[in-house]
């Protein structure tokens, strides 16, 4: 399907939509028809941060600002467009993106960072009345985080981690977003959690933690497959987190179309 938006030509393939000028960049040659044809694979493997149905996050400053909305669930819905977005820190948005994220349907912001660094680099919107800051991890780790897996910050953060999941699942309505400082492993992990309550499969939820910068799929599959043999899965291990049934199916009603 080709539409036209922002001037730009661009072509939806699974959803996911990529402009000419990304596409141009990315070395795919548009056909006789001027349109740009990829595969399916192709358009699996190189994702465009903007999507069919999602919020378009214009978050000046961040990098890994993007709605999960559109994502799908094993049983054939959908995550539901603005309902979870996630990013790195936003004491790197400009004055304009931070008006913009007041001026939005967002009902809670959950800052998983340490105390000291929101010290060291404050949130715009502590002072609002959405936000919650909500430290993830203990302040003292005890274990070395390793590249390639989030296995340990789960065993070992599990009380802080329910903490956080409970911020997102008791928000008033509205669209939550979840961050951390470079909004990738603390934030990786909670989202992980969050869509796998809501119902969207691993290998999903894997390909949309690679769209995050220096992130590869791996990781987050390893994960998942510890969070299930270890725990019985994600609402097991929440439920040893001080997370009640009714929050769990509240967080999962709340992301799902």
């Amino acid at each position: 399907m080709a539409v036209r938006a922002d001037t730009l030509v661009v072509v939806a393939v699974d959803r996911v939509v990529y402009t000419e000028r990304w596409l141009r960049r990315e070395g795919f040659a548009p056909g006789s028809s001027g349109e740009h044809r990829l595969t399916r694979a192709q358009a699996l493997l190189r994702r465009e941060v903007r999507e069919v149905g999602k919020v378009n996050l214009d978050w000046s400053g961040c990098r890994n600002a993007r709605d999960l909305g559109g994502l799908p669930t094993a049983d054939g819905s959908r995550i539901r467009a603005g309902a979870l977005l996630r990013s790195d820190g936003h004491h790197l948005l400009t004055p304009a993106a931070v008006e913009s994220v007041r001026c939005g349907p967002v009902s809670r912001i959950v800052d998983l960072r340490w105390s000291w660094e929101c010290e060291w680099r404050p949130s715009p919107f502590a002072g609002d009345p959405v936000y919650r800051h909500v430290p993830m991890l203990n302040d003292v780790l005890g274990y070395e985080p390793p590249p390639d897996t989030y296995v340990p910050m789960l065993d070992h953060n599990r009380s802080r981690i329910g903490a956080a999941f409970r911020a997102v699942a008791e928000a008033p309505p509205g669209g939550v977003v979840v961050h951390c400082h470079g909004g990738r492993d603390r934030t990786g992990v909670l989202v992980a959690l969050l869509l796998t309550v809501a119902g969207v499969a691993a290998d999903v939820v894997a390909r949309d933690y690679a769209c995050t910068d220096g992130c590869s799929p791996e990781a987050m599959l390893h994960t998942l497959a510890h969070l299930k043999d270890r725990y019985g899965g994600a609402t097991s291990y929440l439920a040893g987190a001080d997370v009640k049934p009714g929050t769990t199916v509240a967080a999962r009603n709340r992301l799902r179309e």
